[in-house]
């Protein structure tokens, strides 16, 4: 009888750990769902910040010797002719008179306002443009035209980058669409339906530059939404094509 008593105590106990991992499982998925979602979520000020490795043109009105790239030249400045600054592994760019300073993390915006005041020491009231060349979003998988798109507005959204790529193919799989975003480290991922009549605004996701789309065919497995919330440690690129090998 005693023995008895036993195992019912031993299996109790393990009955009531098992409970607890479920309890804290579920929280921890339900925690990194909402943390994704916040990720995700529209940012109706949001601006683009300059980041490592961006390509700068920057503009001054009848001011070629401070002008890189400048779109108030003759020639254009697209990146084919290289006519841009490149920010530097500390943030930094290089323009002539102005020497060296921190553009990292500042908006097209604040950085206009910064070569303002810079340039005034010498300029009367100084005209200044700045263009970020490389601001990208990458569409993957089964669309019309796969491919990189380069964007200049603030303000994307996912349907639009889909009708600029020709729409989606026949076998495209709608209720899988995944959208891929640098964040910090980290890649964070969010699944999209696009089958649901009614869900236009979830469905249409606010895009911004680095994002990728991956849409993926009917005839590939899908994978379990836990494991694709987070991918660390990654870039947006290198992520797509982890998720595409699980395809």
């Amino acid at each position: 009888m005693k023995t008895i008593l036993y195992i019912l105590t031993i299996l109790v106990v393990v009955s009531c750990k098992n409970q607890n991992l479920l309890v804290q499982n579920r929280a921890t998925v339900k925690a990194g769902q909402h943390a994704a979602d916040s990720v995700f979520a529209y940012n109706a000020v949001y601006q683009y910040t300059i980041r490592e490795d961006d390509k700068i043109s920057i503009s001054v009105w009848g001011q070629d010797e401070v002008s890189v790239g400048s779109t108030y030249g003759i020639y254009n400045s697209n990146e084919v002719y290289g006519k841009w600054l490149l920010v530097d592994a500390n943030g930094n760019i290089e323009l002539p008179k102005l020497g060296k300073f921190q553009v990292l993390g500042k908006t097209v915006i604040e950085l206009k306002d910064t070569l303002k005041k810079m340039l005034a020491q010498w300029i009367l009231n100084p005209v200044v443009d700045v263009k970020v060349l490389n601001k990208q979003i990458t569409l993957l998988g089964e669309v019309k035209s796969p491919g990189v798109i380069t964007v200049d507005k603030e303000h994307n959204n996912l349907l639009d980058m889909v009708a600029r790529v020709g729409g989606f193919e026949f076998y495209a799989n709608l209720k899988k669409v995944k959208v891929l975003r640098q964040h910090g480290a980290d890649v964070w991922v969010t699944n999209i339906d696009l089958t649901h009549d009614k869900d236009y605004l979830n469905q249409n996701l606010a895009l911004q530059p680095g994002d990728v789309i991956i849409v993926p065919s009917k005839k590939y497995k899908t994978f379990d939404k836990r494991i694709a919330t987070i991918i660390p440690f990654t870039t947006a690129i290198s992520a797509a094509a982890i998720i595409f090998g699980l395809f």
